[in-house]
């Protein structure tokens, strides 16, 4: 994985993490990978990778059962596409619309794009 200097790299494998969750990789109650399996996968510190395990668990993404690793929680998806849209929705798209009017983008425009990109 190649971080960028945007966010905490912790923060970044949380985020993976979470997009693995999204894409269907884990389902609720599935066993992810130990922290250090992910560390290993990612070529990161032990540390960093157990403070993105941490941040998961108290946003209840993950939970820890002791002696066997984290599982996934359930409706983990769902909270996560819920956070991902409010954040869209509030700061994205405001920052969107406001380069679309800047560039002289009208909405026409963006709707021909998705139809050959989609």
């Amino acid at each position: 994985m190649t971080f960028n200097g945007d966010k905490a790299i912790y923060i970044q494998m949380a985020d993976r993490l979470c997009d693995e969750i999204i894409s269907g990789k884990y389902q609720d109650d599935a066993r992810i990978p130990s922290v250090r399996e992910y560390a290993v996968l990612l070529q990161v510190n032990t540390n960093t990778a157990m403070k993105a395990y941490d941040q998961l668990a108290r946003d209840e993404i993950i939970y820890n059962r002791r002696g066997l690793g984290y599982f996934v929680q359930p409706g983990a998806k769902e909270r996560i596409m819920s956070t991902r849209r409010r954040e869209f929705m509030e700061q994205t798209l405001p920052e969107l619309f406001r380069n679309m009017r800047l560039l002289d983008i009208d909405i026409k425009d963006v709707q021909e794009a998705w139809k050959r990109i989609c």
